[in-house]
């Protein structure tokens, strides 16, 4: 098994740790073949998971796509909290990659803190796709800034 697999394999571990009602995603943030942090998409810490609170995603009740309807949901994404983790541990994320267990590229918000905290390589489970589609995305955004997003299942 490669490196590439190897990480994403894990990235999709912490996932299930994710309590969010529309989708599971993971990540973890590696440097010199070494795990420096985590996350999972879900809310700050002490408020209540969405599975606590609803039965159902409320976002995917009023019919809001991926992406859409954010302003009503509590949670940050994956790559946003495995930066914050590290951040509140005190690791330096500069010079790592970023390994989701998600084929999307990630949004613009999580785009421009990836590309602030010195990532500078993101490894995705399949073919990379947009995240977002209107006005300026996450692609957009760093592939202006030469941050290589790459299949890790292609990697062998």
């Amino acid at each position: 098994m490669n490196w590439d697999k190897y990480f994403l394999g894990i990235a999709k571990a912490v996932s299930k740790k994710s309590h969010c009602l529309s989708v599971k995603r993971g990540c973890i943030i590696v440097r010199d073949r070494q795990i420096l942090s985590a996350g999972y998409n879900g809310p700050p810490r002490g408020y209540p998971n969405c599975d606590d609170i609803y039965s159902e995603c409320p976002r995917k009740t009023l019919n809001f796509k991926s992406g859409e309807g954010l302003y009503i949901c509590p949670s940050a994404h994956a790559e946003a909290n495995a930066i914050v983790q590290a951040a509140r541990n005190g690791a330096s994320v500069n010079g790592s990659t970023l390994y989701c267990n998600f084929k999307q590229k990630p949004c613009r918000e999580c785009s421009k803190i990836i590309i602030n905290s010195g990532i500078i390589k993101i490894v995705t489970m399949g073919n990379p796709v947009k995240y977002d589609e209107n006005g300026l995305t996450g692609e957009d955004i760093l592939n202006t800034c030469e941050i290589n997003v790459v299949n890790g299942e292609l990697n062998v």
